[in-house]
C-alpha cells in the first residue's frame, strides 16, 4: 500500500504553500558595448565584454551544414 496523508490539508493551506512557486522575472540588462541583452554579473557572450573591459575573445559564428 502507498503512503497516505496523516491529516487533511485545506485549500487555503495548500494555496499559501504554493504562493512562492511562481516564476520570477529575469533581470535583463543591456551590454554597454554591443547593446545585446545580458544577465547581470556575466560577460556578454556576443562581444566578450564585462562592463568596459574585454574579458574573452569571441569566436566568429560559422554556418552549420544546411540540408539541401
Amino acid at each position: 500500500m502507498g503512503g497516505v496523508p496523516m491529516r487533511h490539508h485545506t485549500s487555503s493551506k495548500v494555496g499559501r504553500r504554493r504562493s512562492h512557486l511562481a516564476l520570477k522575472k529575469k533581470n535583463v540588462m543591456v551590454c554597454a558595448e554591443c547593446k545585446a541583452p545580458i544577465l547581470p554579473h556575466r560577460y556578454c557572450s556576443n562581444c566578450g565584454y564585462y562592463g568596459k573591459k574585454k574579458v574573452t575573445e569571441v569566436k566568429a559564428k560559422t554556418k552549420k551544414n544546411v540540408k539541401k
